[in-house]
Protein backbone atom coordinates (compact mmCIF):
# COMPACT_ATOMS: atom_id res chain seq x y z
CA UNK A 1 0.00 0.00 0.00
CA UNK A 2 1.28 3.52 -0.92
CA UNK A 3 2.29 5.56 1.71
CA UNK A 4 2.28 9.60 1.69
CA UNK A 5 5.09 11.39 3.18
CA UNK A 6 5.75 14.41 4.96
CA UNK A 7 5.69 17.33 3.55
CA UNK A 8 9.44 17.85 4.26
CA UNK A 9 10.09 14.26 2.49
CA UNK A 10 7.99 15.46 -0.81
CA UNK A 11 10.20 18.64 -0.94
CA UNK A 12 13.30 16.11 -0.98
CA UNK A 13 12.35 14.05 -3.46
CA UNK A 14 11.39 17.21 -6.33
CA UNK A 15 8.08 16.92 -6.34
CA UNK A 16 7.56 20.79 -5.56
CA UNK A 17 9.57 23.55 -4.24
CA UNK A 18 9.38 25.45 -0.82
CA UNK A 19 8.47 28.65 -3.03
CA UNK A 20 5.33 26.85 -4.62
CA UNK A 21 4.84 24.56 -1.75
CA UNK A 22 0.99 24.50 -0.86
CA UNK A 23 -0.26 25.41 2.30
CA UNK A 24 -1.44 23.49 5.24
CA UNK A 25 -4.77 23.21 4.49
CA UNK A 26 -3.69 21.92 0.95
CA UNK A 27 -1.45 19.55 1.75
CA UNK A 28 -4.51 16.97 2.31
CA UNK A 29 -5.78 17.25 -1.08
CA UNK A 30 -1.99 17.93 -2.53
CA UNK A 31 -0.44 14.59 -1.20
CA UNK A 32 -4.33 12.62 -2.11
CA UNK A 33 -2.75 13.60 -5.99
CA UNK A 34 0.99 13.69 -5.63
CA UNK A 35 1.82 11.27 -2.85
CA UNK A 36 4.94 8.94 -3.11
CA UNK A 37 5.27 5.33 -3.07
CA UNK A 38 7.86 3.62 -1.14
CA UNK A 39 8.18 0.49 0.11
CA UNK A 40 6.08 -0.87 3.40
CA UNK A 41 8.15 -1.07 6.47
CA UNK A 42 7.76 -3.58 9.73
CA UNK A 43 6.33 -1.16 12.03
CA UNK A 44 3.18 -0.46 9.73
CA UNK A 45 2.09 -4.44 9.85
CA UNK A 46 0.84 -4.12 13.23
CA UNK A 47 3.44 -5.34 15.01
CA UNK A 48 4.54 -5.34 18.58
CA UNK A 49 7.62 -3.23 19.84
CA UNK A 50 9.41 -6.18 21.31
CA UNK A 51 9.51 -7.75 17.82
CA UNK A 52 10.42 -4.51 15.95
CA UNK A 53 13.23 -3.88 18.37
CA UNK A 54 14.44 -7.60 17.71
CA UNK A 55 14.46 -6.88 13.77
CA UNK A 56 15.81 -3.41 14.43
CA UNK A 57 18.90 -4.67 15.48
CA UNK A 58 18.99 -7.61 12.80
CA UNK A 59 18.88 -4.82 10.68
CA UNK A 60 15.57 -5.48 8.57
CA UNK A 61 13.32 -2.00 8.22
CA UNK A 62 11.59 -3.34 4.98
CA UNK A 63 9.73 -6.83 4.42
CA UNK A 64 9.74 -8.67 1.71
CA UNK A 65 6.86 -8.98 -0.34
CA UNK A 66 5.91 -12.64 0.99
CA UNK A 67 6.07 -10.89 4.54
CA UNK A 68 4.27 -7.89 3.34
CA UNK A 69 1.43 -10.13 2.24
CA UNK A 70 2.05 -13.10 5.06
CA UNK A 71 2.06 -11.30 8.20
CA UNK A 72 -0.96 -9.81 8.15
CA UNK A 73 -3.26 -12.58 7.15
CA UNK A 74 -1.17 -15.17 9.66
CA UNK A 75 -2.06 -12.52 12.53
CA UNK A 76 -5.84 -13.01 11.69
CA UNK A 77 -5.82 -16.24 12.31
CA UNK A 78 -6.21 -17.77 8.80
CA UNK A 79 -4.50 -20.41 7.14
CA UNK A 80 -2.08 -19.59 4.82
CA UNK A 81 -0.75 -21.50 1.53
CA UNK A 82 2.62 -19.86 0.29
CA UNK A 83 4.03 -20.54 -3.00
CA UNK A 84 7.61 -18.68 -2.97
CA UNK A 85 11.00 -19.45 -4.47
CA UNK A 86 13.72 -19.66 -1.89
CA UNK A 87 15.65 -15.97 -0.77
CA UNK A 88 12.18 -14.51 -0.68
CA UNK A 89 12.66 -13.64 3.10
CA UNK A 90 10.04 -17.07 3.37
CA UNK A 91 11.11 -18.00 7.20
CA UNK A 92 10.67 -14.78 8.64
CA UNK A 93 7.26 -14.24 6.54
CA UNK A 94 5.86 -16.95 9.14
CA UNK A 95 7.86 -16.58 12.04
CA UNK A 96 7.40 -12.84 13.14
CA UNK A 97 3.50 -13.19 13.15
CA UNK A 98 3.93 -16.98 14.79
CA UNK A 99 6.04 -15.39 17.67
CA UNK A 100 3.77 -12.40 18.04
CA UNK A 101 0.62 -14.93 18.50
CA UNK A 102 1.68 -16.88 20.56
CA UNK A 103 3.21 -13.93 22.90
CA UNK A 104 -0.07 -11.96 22.69
CA UNK A 105 -2.18 -15.14 23.78
CA UNK A 106 0.17 -16.68 26.38
CA UNK A 107 1.57 -13.69 28.35
CA UNK A 108 -0.51 -13.56 31.21
CA UNK A 109 -0.86 -17.39 31.04
CA UNK A 110 1.30 -19.81 33.55
CA UNK A 111 3.95 -21.67 31.47
CA UNK A 112 3.56 -25.22 30.67
CA UNK A 113 5.65 -27.93 28.91
CA UNK A 114 3.06 -28.52 26.31
CA UNK A 115 4.23 -27.64 22.52
CA UNK A 116 2.30 -24.92 20.66
CA UNK A 117 3.88 -24.40 17.72
CA UNK A 118 5.42 -26.87 15.50
CA UNK A 119 7.80 -26.28 12.67
CA UNK A 120 8.41 -29.06 10.48
CA UNK A 121 11.01 -29.01 7.71
CA UNK A 122 13.11 -31.49 5.62
CA UNK A 123 16.44 -31.32 6.44
CA UNK A 124 18.42 -30.57 9.34
CA UNK A 125 20.94 -27.53 8.58
CA UNK A 126 17.26 -25.65 7.32
CA UNK A 127 15.84 -26.60 10.64
CA UNK A 128 18.83 -25.49 12.54
CA UNK A 129 18.63 -22.49 10.42
CA UNK A 130 14.72 -21.56 11.38
CA UNK A 131 15.40 -22.18 15.24
CA UNK A 132 18.20 -19.42 14.54
CA UNK A 133 15.66 -16.73 13.14
CA UNK A 134 13.16 -17.87 16.05
CA UNK A 135 15.68 -16.67 17.86
CA UNK A 136 16.35 -13.40 16.42
CA UNK A 137 12.97 -12.23 16.44
CA UNK A 138 11.87 -13.75 19.69
CA UNK A 139 14.84 -12.36 21.20
CA UNK A 140 13.01 -10.21 23.55
CA UNK A 141 10.04 -12.37 24.19
CA UNK A 142 9.83 -15.12 27.24
CA UNK A 143 9.04 -18.24 24.49
CA UNK A 144 11.00 -21.30 24.73
CA UNK A 145 12.16 -22.82 21.19
CA UNK A 146 14.04 -26.00 20.62
CA UNK A 147 15.31 -27.73 17.34
CA UNK A 148 15.62 -31.53 17.23
CA UNK A 149 16.99 -33.85 14.02
CA UNK A 150 18.39 -37.07 13.41
CA UNK A 151 22.28 -37.64 13.05
CA UNK A 152 22.93 -37.06 16.91
CA UNK A 153 22.27 -38.17 20.22
CA UNK A 154 18.73 -37.68 21.49
CA UNK A 155 20.11 -37.01 25.06
CA UNK A 156 19.88 -33.35 24.66
CA UNK A 157 17.12 -33.26 22.85
CA UNK A 158 14.98 -35.65 25.32
CA UNK A 159 15.74 -33.04 28.00
CA UNK A 160 15.08 -29.94 26.74
CA UNK A 161 11.69 -31.54 25.84
CA UNK A 162 11.17 -32.18 29.80
CA UNK A 163 11.78 -29.07 30.74
CA UNK A 164 9.24 -27.53 28.56
CA UNK A 165 9.47 -26.14 24.74
CA UNK A 166 6.56 -23.23 22.81
CA UNK A 167 7.92 -23.62 20.03
CA UNK A 168 9.77 -26.99 18.52
CA UNK A 169 11.31 -26.94 15.02
CA UNK A 170 11.87 -30.62 13.92
CA UNK A 171 12.81 -32.55 11.34
CA UNK A 172 10.14 -35.67 10.18
CA UNK A 173 12.05 -38.79 10.79
CA UNK A 174 13.65 -37.31 14.89
CA UNK A 175 10.34 -36.08 15.09
CA UNK A 176 8.69 -39.46 14.70
CA UNK A 177 10.99 -41.48 16.30
CA UNK A 178 10.55 -39.06 20.09
CA UNK A 179 6.61 -39.61 19.09
CA UNK A 180 6.94 -43.24 19.12
CA UNK A 181 9.26 -43.30 22.22
CA UNK A 182 6.56 -40.75 24.42
CA UNK A 183 8.72 -37.95 24.69
CA UNK A 184 6.43 -35.37 22.27
CA UNK A 185 2.66 -35.15 21.97
CA UNK A 186 1.47 -32.95 19.44
CA UNK A 187 -2.17 -32.38 20.98
CA UNK A 188 -1.60 -29.07 21.96
CA UNK A 189 -0.15 -27.74 19.25
CA UNK A 190 -1.65 -24.44 17.95
CA UNK A 191 0.11 -23.25 14.68
CA UNK A 192 1.73 -25.55 12.62
CA UNK A 193 3.95 -25.31 9.51
CA UNK A 194 5.07 -27.50 6.95
CA UNK A 195 7.92 -25.65 5.24
CA UNK A 196 9.49 -26.92 1.87
CA UNK A 197 6.71 -29.24 1.28
CA UNK A 198 8.14 -29.40 -2.19
CA UNK A 199 11.53 -31.04 -0.82
CA UNK A 200 9.69 -33.68 1.27
CA UNK A 201 8.01 -35.16 -1.31
CA UNK A 202 11.31 -34.86 -3.18
CA UNK A 203 13.10 -36.63 -0.48
CA UNK A 204 10.39 -39.24 0.32
CA UNK A 205 9.54 -37.69 3.28
CA UNK A 206 5.95 -37.26 2.28
CA UNK A 207 4.03 -40.57 4.28
CA UNK A 208 6.07 -39.04 7.13
CA UNK A 209 4.90 -35.90 6.91
CA UNK A 210 0.85 -37.46 6.66
CA UNK A 211 1.57 -39.53 10.16
CA UNK A 212 2.85 -36.13 11.63
CA UNK A 213 -0.44 -34.59 10.82
CA UNK A 214 -2.60 -37.25 11.97
CA UNK A 215 -1.57 -36.84 15.33
CA UNK A 216 -2.05 -32.63 15.37
CA UNK A 217 -5.36 -31.37 16.89
CA UNK A 218 -8.45 -30.47 14.27
CA UNK A 219 -8.42 -27.32 15.92
CA UNK A 220 -5.65 -25.11 14.76
CA UNK A 221 -3.78 -22.39 12.47
CA UNK A 222 -1.63 -24.21 9.38
CA UNK A 223 0.78 -22.47 7.30
CA UNK A 224 2.30 -24.57 4.26
CA UNK A 225 5.24 -23.50 2.47
CA UNK A 226 6.25 -24.61 -0.85
CA UNK A 227 8.48 -23.37 -3.44
CA UNK A 228 6.81 -25.32 -6.53
CA UNK A 229 3.04 -27.13 -6.64
CA UNK A 230 3.50 -30.51 -8.36
CA UNK A 231 0.06 -32.20 -8.52
CA UNK A 232 0.62 -34.56 -5.03
CA UNK A 233 1.63 -31.43 -2.92
CA UNK A 234 -1.43 -29.54 -4.04
CA UNK A 235 -3.66 -32.34 -2.78
CA UNK A 236 -1.53 -32.66 0.41
CA UNK A 237 -2.07 -28.72 0.91
CA UNK A 238 -5.87 -29.27 0.10
CA UNK A 239 -6.51 -32.05 2.97
CA UNK A 240 -4.57 -29.97 6.22
CA UNK A 241 -5.45 -26.07 5.08
CA UNK A 242 -8.70 -24.71 5.67
CA UNK A 243 -9.82 -22.00 3.65
CA UNK A 244 -6.36 -20.93 2.77
CA UNK A 245 -5.42 -17.32 1.84
CA UNK A 246 -2.99 -18.09 -0.75
CA UNK A 247 0.28 -15.84 -1.50
CA UNK A 248 2.14 -16.30 -4.78
CA UNK A 249 5.19 -13.33 -5.16
CA UNK A 250 7.35 -14.99 -7.69
CA UNK A 251 6.84 -17.06 -10.23
CA UNK A 252 8.79 -20.53 -9.48
CA UNK A 253 10.46 -20.78 -12.98
CA UNK A 254 11.88 -17.26 -12.09
CA UNK A 255 15.25 -16.64 -10.83
CA UNK A 256 16.11 -13.41 -9.49
CA UNK A 257 16.95 -10.37 -11.44
CA UNK A 258 19.89 -9.29 -8.76
CA UNK A 259 21.64 -12.77 -9.95
CA UNK A 260 24.36 -12.25 -13.40
CA UNK A 261 23.97 -15.91 -14.53
CA UNK A 262 26.80 -17.21 -17.49
CA UNK A 263 27.52 -20.72 -19.16
CA UNK A 264 31.00 -22.01 -19.40
CA UNK A 265 30.65 -24.92 -22.03
CA UNK A 266 33.62 -27.17 -20.84
CA UNK A 267 34.62 -30.80 -21.40
CA UNK A 268 34.06 -32.79 -18.46
CA UNK A 269 37.57 -33.97 -17.51
CA UNK A 270 38.46 -30.32 -17.76
CA UNK A 271 35.66 -28.86 -15.18
CA UNK A 272 38.30 -29.54 -12.41
CA UNK A 273 41.23 -27.26 -13.88
CA UNK A 274 38.10 -24.42 -15.06
CA UNK A 275 36.72 -24.41 -11.68
CA UNK A 276 40.30 -23.83 -10.52
CA UNK A 277 41.36 -21.50 -13.00
CA UNK A 278 38.40 -19.22 -12.45
CA UNK A 279 39.07 -19.35 -8.14
CA UNK A 280 42.37 -17.53 -9.29
CA UNK A 281 40.42 -14.80 -8.93
CA UNK A 282 40.57 -13.40 -5.60
CA UNK A 283 37.95 -11.29 -6.17
CA UNK A 284 35.33 -14.36 -5.88
CA UNK A 285 35.99 -14.43 -1.95
CA UNK A 286 33.45 -17.17 -1.36
CA UNK A 287 31.94 -19.59 -3.65
CA UNK A 288 29.05 -22.51 -2.98
CA UNK A 289 29.31 -25.25 -5.62
CA UNK A 290 27.19 -27.76 -6.44
CA UNK A 291 27.06 -31.05 -7.91
CA UNK A 292 24.60 -33.69 -8.06
CA UNK A 293 26.55 -36.84 -6.33
CA UNK A 294 27.89 -36.94 -3.00
CA UNK A 295 31.32 -38.82 -4.42
CA UNK A 296 31.22 -35.70 -6.43
CA UNK A 297 31.47 -33.55 -4.03
CA UNK A 298 34.27 -35.17 -2.30
CA UNK A 299 36.10 -35.43 -5.47
CA UNK A 300 36.04 -31.66 -5.98
CA UNK A 301 37.21 -30.68 -2.41
CA UNK A 302 40.26 -33.13 -2.91
CA UNK A 303 40.82 -31.17 -6.33
CA UNK A 304 40.71 -27.90 -4.91
CA UNK A 305 42.72 -29.01 -2.02
CA UNK A 306 46.00 -30.33 -4.27
CA UNK A 307 45.60 -26.50 -6.00
CA UNK A 308 45.83 -25.24 -2.23
CA UNK A 309 42.04 -23.91 -2.15
CA UNK A 310 40.12 -24.49 1.38
CA UNK A 311 37.10 -25.79 1.16
CA UNK A 312 34.57 -28.41 2.84
CA UNK A 313 31.59 -30.91 1.57
CA UNK A 314 27.97 -30.85 2.76
CA UNK A 315 26.15 -33.46 1.84
CA UNK A 316 23.95 -36.52 3.53
CA UNK A 317 27.11 -38.90 3.70
CA UNK A 318 28.39 -36.56 6.34
CA UNK A 319 27.72 -36.50 10.16
CA UNK A 320 25.97 -33.69 11.89
CA UNK A 321 28.72 -32.51 13.37
CA UNK A 322 31.09 -32.81 9.95
CA UNK A 323 28.20 -30.74 8.42
CA UNK A 324 27.82 -28.09 11.16
CA UNK A 325 31.49 -27.24 10.91
CA UNK A 326 31.47 -26.69 7.36
CA UNK A 327 29.16 -24.35 7.30
CA UNK A 328 30.21 -22.61 10.50
CA UNK A 329 33.94 -22.41 8.77
CA UNK A 330 32.30 -21.12 5.76
CA UNK A 331 30.29 -18.35 7.08
CA UNK A 332 33.85 -17.35 9.29
CA UNK A 333 35.71 -17.45 5.88
CA UNK A 334 37.94 -19.99 7.30
CA UNK A 335 37.56 -21.61 3.88
CA UNK A 336 36.00 -20.38 0.91
CA UNK A 337 34.57 -23.25 -1.09
CA UNK A 338 31.39 -24.95 -0.11
CA UNK A 339 30.59 -27.83 -1.83
CA UNK A 340 27.26 -29.22 -1.42
CA UNK A 341 24.90 -31.69 -3.42
CA UNK A 342 21.14 -30.37 -4.05
CA UNK A 343 19.53 -31.92 -0.68
CA UNK A 344 21.43 -29.33 1.06
CA UNK A 345 20.26 -26.37 -1.32
CA UNK A 346 17.66 -25.50 0.35
CA UNK A 347 19.28 -25.49 3.43
CA UNK A 348 21.81 -22.83 3.20
CA UNK A 349 22.08 -19.69 4.17
CA UNK A 350 25.08 -17.39 4.00
CA UNK A 351 24.97 -13.90 4.08
CA UNK A 352 26.71 -11.93 1.47
CA UNK A 353 27.43 -15.14 -0.96
CA UNK A 354 28.62 -13.79 -4.17
CA UNK A 355 29.14 -16.92 -6.53
CA UNK A 356 27.20 -19.89 -7.27
CA UNK A 357 29.02 -22.64 -9.02
CA UNK A 358 26.87 -25.12 -11.29
CA UNK A 359 30.00 -27.60 -11.18
CA UNK A 360 27.24 -29.87 -12.80
CA UNK A 361 23.91 -28.88 -13.96
CA UNK A 362 21.03 -30.32 -12.03
CA UNK A 363 18.64 -32.72 -14.66
CA UNK A 364 15.20 -30.93 -12.50
CA UNK A 365 15.28 -27.55 -14.17
CA UNK A 366 13.85 -26.45 -10.60
CA UNK A 367 16.51 -27.32 -8.77
CA UNK A 368 18.76 -24.61 -11.15
CA UNK A 369 16.21 -22.07 -9.54
CA UNK A 370 16.72 -23.53 -6.06
CA UNK A 371 20.30 -23.34 -6.49
CA UNK A 372 21.28 -20.07 -7.46
CA UNK A 373 18.96 -18.66 -5.26
CA UNK A 374 21.48 -19.20 -2.49
CA UNK A 375 23.20 -16.10 -3.80
CA UNK A 376 21.41 -12.22 -4.90
CA UNK A 377 19.35 -12.50 -1.94
CA UNK A 378 17.40 -9.63 -0.28
CA UNK A 379 18.11 -6.99 -3.48
CA UNK A 380 21.50 -7.90 -3.34
CA UNK A 381 23.81 -8.96 -6.33
CA UNK A 382 25.31 -12.14 -6.81
CA UNK A 383 27.07 -13.78 -9.41
CA UNK A 384 25.62 -17.76 -10.70
CA UNK A 385 28.37 -19.64 -13.32
CA UNK A 386 27.28 -22.98 -15.05
CA UNK A 387 29.71 -25.33 -16.45
CA UNK A 388 28.41 -27.59 -19.30
CA UNK A 389 29.94 -30.48 -20.79
CA UNK A 390 28.56 -32.37 -23.96
CA UNK A 391 26.00 -34.51 -22.32
CA UNK A 392 24.42 -32.44 -20.09
CA UNK A 393 23.20 -29.63 -22.97
CA UNK A 394 19.49 -30.91 -22.36
CA UNK A 395 19.79 -30.12 -18.88
CA UNK A 396 20.89 -26.71 -20.24
CA UNK A 397 17.87 -26.57 -22.49
CA UNK A 398 15.02 -27.39 -19.87
CA UNK A 399 16.93 -25.01 -17.47
CA UNK A 400 16.26 -22.20 -20.22
CA UNK A 401 13.34 -23.52 -20.80
CA UNK A 402 11.43 -22.93 -17.54
CA UNK A 403 13.87 -19.39 -16.76
CA UNK A 404 12.88 -18.33 -19.98
CA UNK A 405 16.10 -16.96 -20.16
CA UNK A 406 19.07 -17.85 -22.60
CA UNK A 407 22.40 -18.09 -20.67
CA UNK A 408 25.13 -16.02 -21.62
CA UNK A 409 27.99 -18.18 -22.90
CA UNK A 410 31.59 -17.36 -21.41
CA UNK A 411 34.05 -18.18 -24.45
CA UNK A 412 37.22 -16.79 -23.31
CA UNK A 413 38.46 -19.14 -21.25
CA UNK A 414 41.56 -22.14 -21.55
CA UNK A 415 39.28 -25.22 -21.35
CA UNK A 416 36.88 -24.25 -23.91
CA UNK A 417 34.46 -27.92 -25.52
CA UNK A 418 36.34 -29.22 -28.05
CA UNK A 419 35.00 -29.48 -31.64
CA UNK A 420 35.37 -33.43 -31.04
CA UNK A 421 32.89 -33.51 -27.90
CA UNK A 422 30.39 -30.89 -29.78
CA UNK A 423 30.05 -33.85 -33.04
CA UNK A 424 29.96 -36.90 -30.45
CA UNK A 425 27.19 -35.52 -29.08
CA UNK A 426 25.60 -34.53 -32.34
CA UNK A 427 25.64 -38.29 -32.81
CA UNK A 428 24.00 -39.60 -29.68
CA UNK A 429 20.11 -39.51 -28.84
CA UNK A 430 18.86 -38.15 -25.86
CA UNK A 431 17.55 -40.38 -23.19
CA UNK A 432 14.24 -40.39 -21.87
CA UNK A 433 13.33 -38.07 -19.22
CA UNK A 434 10.46 -37.82 -17.41
CA UNK A 435 8.46 -34.53 -17.87
CA UNK A 436 8.78 -31.98 -15.05
CA UNK A 437 6.19 -31.24 -12.54
CA UNK A 438 6.92 -27.65 -12.34
CA UNK A 439 6.36 -26.54 -16.04
CA UNK A 440 10.18 -26.97 -17.04
CA UNK A 441 11.13 -30.63 -18.12
CA UNK A 442 9.77 -30.95 -21.65
CA UNK A 443 9.91 -34.09 -23.25
CA UNK A 444 12.09 -35.99 -25.80
CA UNK A 445 13.41 -33.99 -28.33
CA UNK A 446 14.94 -34.90 -31.39
CA UNK A 447 18.41 -36.38 -31.22
CA UNK A 448 21.40 -34.35 -33.23
CA UNK A 449 20.26 -31.08 -32.15
CA UNK A 450 23.58 -29.52 -30.88
CA UNK A 451 21.73 -26.59 -29.54
CA UNK A 452 23.78 -25.53 -26.97
CA UNK A 453 21.88 -22.15 -26.79
CA UNK A 454 18.13 -22.94 -26.09
CA UNK A 455 17.02 -20.89 -29.17
CA UNK A 456 15.48 -22.61 -31.75
CA UNK A 457 17.37 -24.43 -34.67
CA UNK A 458 15.46 -21.69 -37.20
CA UNK A 459 16.37 -18.72 -35.07
CA UNK A 460 18.99 -17.41 -37.51
CA UNK A 461 20.45 -18.20 -40.86
CA UNK A 462 23.68 -17.48 -39.31
CA UNK A 463 23.14 -19.65 -36.42
CA UNK A 464 26.63 -21.50 -35.04
CA UNK A 465 27.21 -23.35 -32.48
CA UNK A 466 26.17 -21.50 -28.94
CA UNK A 467 24.26 -18.66 -28.76
CA UNK A 468 24.59 -15.12 -27.00
CA UNK A 469 28.19 -15.69 -26.74
CA UNK A 470 30.22 -13.21 -24.68
CA UNK A 471 34.13 -12.42 -23.14
CA UNK A 472 34.51 -12.98 -19.76
CA UNK A 473 35.03 -9.60 -17.61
Amino acid sequence: MPLKQEYGLAILNGIFSPQVSPSTNDCSSFFDKYYIETYMLFKELNLIEPILQALEKEGYTQPTPIQEQSIPTILKGKDLLGCAQTGTGKTAAFAIPMLQLLHEKHINTKATKNIKALILTPTRELAIQIEESFKAYGSNLNLRRLVIFGGVSQHSQVEALKKGVDILVATPGRLLDLMNQGFISLSTIELFVLDEADRMLDMGFIHDVKKVVAKLPAKRQTLFFSATMPDEIQKLANTILSNPTKVEVTPISSTAETIVQSVYFVDKPDKKKLLIHLLEDKDIQTALVFTRTKHGADRIVKDLGFAGIKSAAIHGNKSQNARQRALTDFKDRKIRVLVATDIAARGIDIDQLSHVVNYELPNIPESYVHRIGRTGRAGANGIAISFCDAEENEYLLDIQKLIKITLPVVDDHPYPLSWESMLAKNQVKRKPQAQSKGGGGGGARKSGDGNMSGKPRNASSQRKFGGNRRKRD
